[in-house]
């Protein structure tokens, strides 16, 4: 197991919001290079990070599939398979950590109405571990992680089938976790409007693009992603997860890992965590880990040890909220 760094405040609990277990075996044409991050990976990761992780939130990512189920029924296997590793925590067997001990899956929102066949599938599958679902929505002109862009994905939110789907998501009493770019914005504060008893988690805070048409106006992309969140977070639906800025967008997760000390990602991750933290207000704001895709750039307890560096001048009750309490109240984790 790889070496990490002392844990700074290791008596904090930490519910990691955003965890994804896979397998990505060898093939071509894929946005993750060959690795295995299954129960027992995770496990040693979290056991030997020092830090106090009480549980984890299982986020969907194209894993386990159904194979032979119709293709909009097949994303119930990785709830399934979420399921499987969840059972095994909470028998206690592995410890007191409760890894997957909720789940957002996925199901295609441009169903509409009838996605309401795919989320009673899932909720059949898992019970009250299911809490809601993601789709890929994520979009730019430039492509991510090596490949084109698919004309296909733009303007997903958007999308009336979509919006009714959404709907039916919130009459079920389910969350919706979103990833897009700032230059997306736009569209998700229009989905907040249309469906206000919607809870919307938005991931990565909201990444901002500096590809494509941003290319060389970092500083530009940057006020634009400010002013976009200040005016999404007038929506009182929407939480937002603070992470995911470990990932390398321009090139096939896991290609090229980097080392860095958590004192260099805390320099990095500042400009954007601070004003989000500032935007939203702790208790609409939560850390998240999103491994294993930020191993791109340090290991698990580096990763925790950045964001302590960032709160270093928060409060008592502000470090509660951000480290567990946003997640747990949005989760419906029992604390």
């Amino acid at each position: 197991m790889e070496a990490e760094e002392a844990a700074l405040e290791p008596g904090l609990a930490i519910i990691d919001p955003h965890l994804h277990l896979w397998e990505i075996l060898p093939g071509p044409g894929q946005a993750q290079a060959p690795q295995r991050f299954l129960f027992d990976e995770c496990r040693a990761a979290l056991d030997g990070c020092g830090h106090e992780i009480t549980h984890t939130v299982f986020v969907e990512c194209h894993q386990m599939y159904r194979a032979g189920d119709p293709a909009h029924r097949a994303p119930v296997g990785e709830t399934e398979f979420a399921n499987g590793a969840a059972a095994m925590s909470a028998s206690g067997k592995y410890g007191p950590r409760r890894i997957a001990h909720r789940i957002v899956g996925s199901a295609d929102l441009r169903l509409g109405e009838a996605v309401e066949e795919v989320l009673s599938a899932h909720l059949a599958v898992a019970g009250e571990r299911f809490r809601g679902i993601r789709m890929p929505v994520v979009w730019s002109e430039a492509g991510m992680f090596g490949f084109p862009p698919d004309p296909s994905g733009r303007h997903i939110m958007s999308d009336p089938a979509f919006v009714a789907g959404a709907r039916t998501l919130a009459a079920m009493d389910l969350s919706l976790d979103v990833w897009c770019l700032h230059s997306q914005l736009g569209e998700l504060i229009a989905l907040a409007d249309a469906v206000p008893d919607l809870a919307i988690v938005l991931d990565h805070c909201a990444t901002p693009e500096f590809a494509g048409r941003w290319a060389g106006r970092r500083d530009e992309a940057l006020r634009e992603w400010e002013a976009s969140l200040r005016e999404l977070a007038r929506r009182p639906n929407v939480v937002v997860k603070l992470g995911g800025l470990g990932m390398k967008l321009d090139r096939p997760l896991g290609a090229a890992l980097e080392s860095a000390t958590s004192e260099q990602l805390a320099a990095r991750w500042r400009v954007l965590i601070e004003p989000l933290i500032e935007i939203f207000g702790a208790e609409r704001a939560m850390f998240e880990s999103n491994f294993p895709p930020d191993r791109d750039s340090a290991t698990y307890g580096a990763t925790w040890n950045a964001f302590k560096r960032i709160t270093a001048g928060c409060s008592t009750s502000e470090k509660a909220a951000l480290f567990s309490g946003t997640a747990a109240r949005t989760y419906r984790i029992a604390l």
